[in-house]
């Protein structure tokens, strides 16, 4: 019987979701948990790998197994013997066909940022640190940019082997949210004169989180952290709408922004038609 399942892990201890020889992977703690609950070696599938670090809320795998277990009650089995980094949220049964790399008609990734003046020690393992204000306008007027099919060469890291790097990208969203309030204690009034050295409501601190959300059919290596990277420096000045527009018009890895550090970049959903 094939079933299909949806995994979310905190990526941080690990390899990447794909079993390396170099260090443990998602994949072979899915698998061994698997083999535990079934009784017999189980291998799974999933919709694309993940590198080192990066996070998944939504990732889809497929595995065959012989079991008595209701569908609804695996997730309850398989996560006694997960860590707690690595969860099981849904598994129902599949189409004997069915591939969750192969049928995966296209996948959501977002890049997790906040802007403050200081580190936020509970948002550092998921999101990257950005202590200056961005132009949040600028930065949708260039993922607009970015939108639809192109050559994303100039995306793309040193290190791929992929011959092709046209894809399409759906669509490019960025999306802001509240940081939690700092904490002031109650003023002496001693101190009622004493000018405060920091304004913590200077607007130009902008503190909030930025999401950057990428949908397409397919990405090249790194590709989604390079278009976080990209849109970062167009927030901070130091590109404009029309580099990206030629960057991509050249395919010229130069012209685009840095490639943002793996703990930032969550993949939240794949979609099968």
């Amino acid at each position: 019987m094939r079933y299909r399942a949806v995994i979310s892990y905190f990526g941080a201890a690990y390899v990447g979701w794909q079993r390396q020889l170099n260090g443990l992977s998602v994949q072979q703690v899915l698998e061994e948990a698997l083999t535990k609950v079934f009784g017999a070696p189980t291998s799974c599938t999933a919709s694309g790998r993940t590198d080192a670090g990066v996070h998944a809320e939504g990732q889809v795998v497929h595995f065959d197994a012989e079991t008595s277990i209701p569908d609804e009650k695996i997730p309850f089995a398989v996560n006694a013997e997960l860590p707690w980094d690595i969860s099981m949220l849904l598994c129902e049964r599949a189409a004997d066909d069915f591939n969750a790399r192969f049928h995966a008609k296209r996948k959501t990734y977002c890049y997790r940022l906040y802007l403050s003046r200081h580190r936020r020690p509970l948002l550092d393992p998921t999101h990257e640190h950005i202590p200056i204000p961005l132009d949040i306008t600028a930065m949708r007027d260039a993922a607009r940019v970015i939108e639809g099919v192109h050559d994303f060469k100039c995306f793309e890291a040193a290190g791929s082997v992929v011959k092709n790097t046209v894809r399409e990208v759906y669509g490019v969203r960025i999306v802001t949210g509240s940081l939690p309030t700092i904490p002031m204690p109650t003023p002496d009034p001693a101190l009622a004169d004493v000018p405060m050295l920091l304004n913590l409501t200077d607007p130009r601190e902008f503190n909030c989180t930025v999401d950057i959300s990428v949908t397409g059919n397919g990405f090249l290596y790194n590709m989604v952290r390079i278009i976080a990277g990209t849109l970062v420096y167009v927030g901070m000045g130091k590109l404009g709408v029309e580099d990206v527009k030629n960057a991509l018009d050249s395919g010229d890895r130069t012209l685009a922004g840095k490639t943002l550090p793996a703990k930032g970049l969550h993949l939240i959903e794949v979609v099968y038609d």
